[in-house]
């Protein structure tokens, strides 16, 4: 029987995940890591040629996908871009603080994404959104956030500074792509509930333009272990109490069908630059 003094630790758990990783897709160092979240699935497609796709529960510390959008699958791809080829690590789901798997579970594939090289991550979501004008199927650029779970990734007394969490170099590089894209601090409820009117003006209120369940503690995972974070939201709908209409995972999952494409070619212009 294994005691829990005999346990690995999340870092250990993750460089175990490397490991099995590159056996599995033949590639020994991959050079960015994208987590795709609700309604980006069909993005996938546009950022090259795939060379290997693994189940998540082939690698040590992941569990199987458990919502409805999200497929429990890793994709390794290929893309050429003028200094050469690079390797994308592309998760195809990912584990929710509201699973109540506990926040290592959640922070995983960027831990092995880390482990496994790659030194920058792209991170989206779907999630509502607060200001004037946006539209569903819009895609918005996170500049901060305000995580909202009273929890953190990080073990111990290891102060990690966040003030550029969102690294500005990437949301610049996007604004070149993309001069139309308009940028946004994200708001982390724990879920997996939508949040309330009430709860939306407080977001408001606390400086917040996005409202979604997940990201901050990835994000805040991906800067502890050195890498360079881009975030980019999907608006999917307008946050509880601004449209009138109730909320439903279905039109979530919708709007990113409809914004596919675009997602897709934002996407691959973004990494080419990286």
């Amino acid at each position: 029987m294994t005691h829990a003094a005999d346990a690995p630790t999340p870092y250990e758990l993750a460089g175990s995940a490397a490991e099995r990783l590159a056996e599995l897709t033949g590639v020994e160092r991959h050079d960015i890591a994208l987590v795709l979240g609700s309604g980006w699935l069909p993005a996938v497609d546009a950022l090259g040629e795939a060379t290997a796709e693994i189940d998540t529960t082939d690698l040590p510390g992941f569990s199987a996908a458990a919502v409805a959008g999200h497929s429990g699958k890793i994709r390794s791809i290929r893309t050429s871009t003028p200094d050469g080829e690079r390797h994308l690590l592309v998760f195809l789901s990912r584990t929710h603080f509201y699973e109540g798997k506990g926040v290592a579970a959640v922070v995983h594939p960027v831990r092995t994404a880390a482990a496994a090289g790659c030194s920058a991550i792209v991170l989206t979501n779907g999630c509502g959104g607060l200001k004037q004008g946006w539209q569903p199927g819009q895609p918005v650029l996170i500049s901060d956030h305000i995580n909202l779970t009273g929890t953190s990734p990080i073990v111990g007394a290891n102060f990690v500074d966040l003030t550029d969490l969102y690294s500005p170099r990437l949301r610049g590089l996007c604004k070149e792509i993309d001069d139309s894209l308009d940028e946004g601090v994200y708001v982390q409820f724990p879920g997996p509930h939508y949040e309330t009117p009430a709860e939306v003006r407080m977001a408001g209120i606390l400086g917040g333009h996005l409202v979604g369940m997940s990201t901050t503690l990835e994000a805040i995972a991906a800067r502890e272990a050195g890498m360079e974070v881009l975030g980019i939201s999907l608006v999917t709908n307008l946050a509880a109490g601004l449209s009138g209409e109730p909320l439903n995972h279905e039109e979530v999952l919708e709007a990113g069908r409809a914004a596919a494409s675009r997602m897709g070619g934002l996407l691959s212009q973004v990494v080419e630059r990286i």
